[in-house]
């Protein structure tokens, strides 16, 4: 004979073991045949002599199964089954209804009221136990479902919470994207990383004062070519132009400062310190000429008149951020971003001039040639100025 109820599936609400009966009859006879015989099959019996007894007991054994005699005094078995079947906590507990009479309205009102079945006496063993076992099957996949129930929503609150965890940190990572894109309009990319790693770009571009390197170069002849030119070629020659220069700007780690039209500002040595800044100016330089040839050749065959200039001074400047909330640019403000700019006026086609400042920082990796004295536009005494022929040295740049 079964003895556990290990057959039962089980959860934090299972069945006991052995399975726990609540037999409620006013009969001691009746409750007597019932321990007997549901004990010699291995059921855990409980009794109680009428309604409010069988009541209490319910709510304080929590039996998995309830045989409950209909006719009974204080409180009868059809107003016992409303009353667990009106509580949240015990309306699970499935009850099989005991009647003495052959009138089946008792039945359908027990049934009615919430009863889960019924028995009618004297019992015949064999209904009894099939009867008993039926509804623990019942009450064990009711425990099984509410448990997996309660195991699906304790995962749902868990996932709402992952969820809540994860706008917030996508949030937090969209704000860093957005503080990214800042910076990527000012840096090379691998700058820009540093100083977001860094947690300090913010800083980094506040207003201050630095020796930098500014390299200024435009297109000879691009005036005259967008007065007469479609505007989709001049945007197409702009486009390939800034491509050509960007890849050379993020080799050499400059910063772009601003385009203006076909002219290109770009720093070194800011907003982030680089001892080889004016080398790495003018590597870049002779780069972008060299870079640039390979286009003025498909320019020309396209009868596009077009050179390139540069020009490069070294100086003290003043460098931040400049604007409004909705716009801003990082700006050198000062001499030395003049001085480049009418340097680069001056410069011939694939001509690469520079102050005198930056050749003595350079010399010994260049070939130039003096140019002499140049009288700049905003400068109140000629400037020395001298030609880089041709970048020699540190090939690792």
């Amino acid at each position: 004979m079964p003895r556990s109820g290990s057959c039962f599936p089980r959860g934090d609400r299972a069945l006991h073991d052995p399975p726990r009966i609540l037999a409620v009859d006013d009969t001691p006879e009746n409750l007597e045949i019932l321990r007997m015989r549901l004990e010699a099959n291995g059921y855990e019996v409980v009794t109680a002599a009428d309604g409010e007894e069988g009541l209490a007991k319910v709510r304080s054994l929590r039996p998995d199964l309830i045989l409950l005699d209909i006719m009974m005094p204080k409180l009868d078995g059809i107003s016992v089954v409303r009353m667990l079947k009106a509580d949240v906590s015990l309306r699970s507990i499935p009850v099989i209804l005991v009647t003495a009479k052959a009138d089946t309205r008792d039945v359908v009102e027990g049934l009615d009221a919430g009863g889960d079945d019924y028995l009618t006496k004297p019992f015949e063993h064999r209904a009894l136990v099939a009867r008993v076992r039926s509804m623990l099957r019942q009450k064990a996949l009711y425990d099984t479902v509410e448990s997996q129930t309660r195991l699906l929503e304790g995962q749902a609150a868990q996932l709402a919470a992952w969820n809540r965890s994860l706008e917030q940190t996508v949030a937090e990572q969209v704000t860093e994207i957005e503080r990214m894109g800042r910076l990527r309009r000012f840096l090379p990319a691998q700058v820009a990383d540093l100083v977001v790693a860094a947690g300090n770009g913010d800083a980094l571009l506040q207003s201050h004062r630095r020796e930098v390197t500014v390299v200024f170069c435009d297109l000879r002849g691009f005036t005259a070519f967008a007065e007469t030119a479609e505007p989709e070629e001049v945007m197409t020659v702009l486009g390939e132009y800034h491509s050509c220069l960007g890849e050379q700007i993020v080799r050499h780690e400059g910063t772009l400062e601003r385009f203006v039209g076909d002219g290109i500002v770009v720093v070194f040595n800011d907003p982030l310190p680089c001892a080889d800044h004016t080398e790495r100016a003018v590597s870049m330089a002779a780069a972008m000429r060299d870079a640039i040839d390979e286009h003025s050749e498909r320019w020309r065959k396209r009868d596009y008149l077009l050179g390139f200039g540069i020009g490069i001074a070294r100086g003290h400047a003043t460098i931040g951020r400049i604007g409004f909330d909705q716009r801003a640019d990082y700006a050198v403000i000062g001499t030395v971003s003049n001085h480049a700019a009418r340097l680069c006026e001056e410069a011939k086609s694939r001509q690469i001039l520079v102050s005198q400042r930056v050749l003595g920082a350079v010399e010994s990796l260049v070939e130039s040639v003096p140019v002499g004295e140049l009288t700049l536009k905003g400068f109140r005494r000629p400037m020395l100025a001298y030609e880089i022929v041709r970048w020699l040295g540190r090939s690792s740049l």
